[in-house]
């Protein structure tokens, strides 16, 4: 009789927790204020999309701009 070698548990185990987001604005600094801005034109074959966005918070701010031109 042939006996098999027993193959190893490699499964990662991961334990999980809850938490809410008053907890998860303390642990990450929160966010002061925020906003986003967005246009979409499309003329005949021409299409101009852009958009724009601001973060403070406590770590600083972070400001980002985007935009796309294309021809359908």
């Amino acid at each position: 009789m042939r006996k098999e070698p027993r193959a190893m548990n490699v499964t990662p185990h991961i334990e999980a927790a809850e938490i809410d987001d008053a907890d998860l604005d303390n642990v990450s600094g929160g966010v002061a204020a925020a906003t986003t801005a967005g246009v979409h034109l499309q003329v005949a074959h021409l299409e101009v999309c852009a958009d724009a966005g601001a973060l403070v918070c406590a770590e600083g701010v972070a400001l980002g701009v985007n935009a796309h031109v294309g021809v359908n």
